[in-house]
């Protein structure tokens, strides 16, 4: 071996000896910042459950009744609807699944949105926060506040609204309950996601700054034709399903479901009672009404339990009488003026359910 070569393998030992120290340093000083900013023992980590809410800015670009319109579904830092906001701030909470989040109409056309808008034009000072996921049933909404709400320090909503029913009629396992992926190289992937402070800072950085329209845009067109809802459409009200269903009896498909829904419930009993918020409680229709026995099955027991618990409810399926064939874009989920609607019907009770337990003006 000549003296040239030794010296140039002399050189590289020297370099790769200050590279790995120099590497080793900058993890040390990595693993301090990690430590000092108390990430990975702050009981308030985000778990699994919720990584995926958080920091979400998806652009969608959609077609509805011939007008393109572009906007942004977003998710905040906390998983909750929109741009960041305070926890403590947070009075009147919104859970549902995908007919509450609206993922598909801008965000002006959206139920919560509309309602916002409503207490604004009457100067109540009320910002009802949207914490729905496409999917999930009550079960999953449970979850909610075990997995995800209970790591939010210092959030206490004093009202949650629950907007649900259409999720619960399936007698099957939800998979959209569960957000967890059961491999451990994956749970490895989210501890360390929630938990990093440097990772957090880049999320945060990427979704401000990195994403375009040209990123993971999804295009949708929602046209009432296309679907072929409203062939031979018939509108069952709830006089007619009592009628329909007044001698109906459960299969074992029913009663698994309704056993499950009861369940739930309970669950989520035990929650309102520990954190002592006042529930609202909203029944479900679909485009034709309660044509589905099952869904008027979950509505009816969903009345037994707030009747029983003492709880309001917003009748949502009594109060529609009928629908015209454009309110609702397939089988459970609203077109702009199906939302608007919708709004229109739940926000006089809602307003006078708060002013009756005087929230609106505690709130305020």
């Amino acid at each position: 071996m000549t003296n040239y070569i030794k010296k140039k393998l002399h050189i590289l030992k020297y370099y790769n000896k200050i590279f790995i120290i120099n590497f080793l340093v900058l993890f040390l000083f990595l693993l301090i910042i990690e430590l000092i900013f108390n990430l990975f023992f702050n009981k308030y980590n985000f778990s699994f459950y919720a990584r995926e809410l958080r920091n979400q800015k998806i652009p969608i670009e959609v077609e509805i009744e011939d007008i393109k319109y572009k906007y942004y579904f977003l998710r905040n830092d906390l998983g909750f609807h929109g741009k960041d906001i305070d926890p403590k701030e947070i009075k009147i909470l919104f859970q549902g699944g995908s007919t509450g989040e609206e993922l598909f109409l801008p965000p002006q056309f959206r139920i919560v949105n509309k309602l916002n808008q409503k207490f604004l034009n009457e100067n109540y000072d009320i910002n009802i926060i949207n914490a729905s996921k496409g999917g999930k049933s009550t079960r999953g909404i449970v979850w909610d506040f075990h997995y995800w709400f209970n790591k939010i320090k210092d959030f206490s909503p004093r009202v949650v609204i629950f907007y649900i029913g259409l999720n619960d009629t399936s007698f099957l396992d939800n998979q959209y309950d569960y957000l967890e992926n059961n491999s451990f190289l994956k749970k490895i992937e989210d501890y360390i996601k929630n938990q990093s402070f440097f990772y957090n800072i880049f999320r945060k950085f990427k979704i401000k700054y990195l994403i375009n329209e040209k990123t993971k845009t999804v295009n949708y067109k929602l046209d009432n034709s296309s679907f072929k809802l409203y062939i031979n459409y018939q509108y069952i009200n709830y006089e007619h399903a009592k009628t329909k269903y007044y001698n109906y009896k459960l299969s074992d498909e029913d009663k698994i479901m309704i056993n499950n829904f009861d369940n739930n419930l309970n669950n989520l009993n035990a929650i309102i009672k520990l954190k002592k918020f006042t529930p609202i409680f909203i029944t479900q229709i679909r485009y034709n009404g309660l044509n589905d026995n099952k869904l008027y099955l979950i509505n009816e027991h969903l009345k037994y339990f707030s009747k029983k618990n003492n709880y309001r409810i917003i009748k949502l399926d009594e109060k529609i009488i009928n629908l015209p064939n454009n309110f609702f874009y397939d089988e459970n989920h609203t077109t702009i003026k199906g939302s608007e609607f919708i709004s229109e019907v739940l926000y006089p009770d809602l307003k006078i359910i708060l002013e009756e337990t005087y929230l609106l003006n505690q709130i305020k």
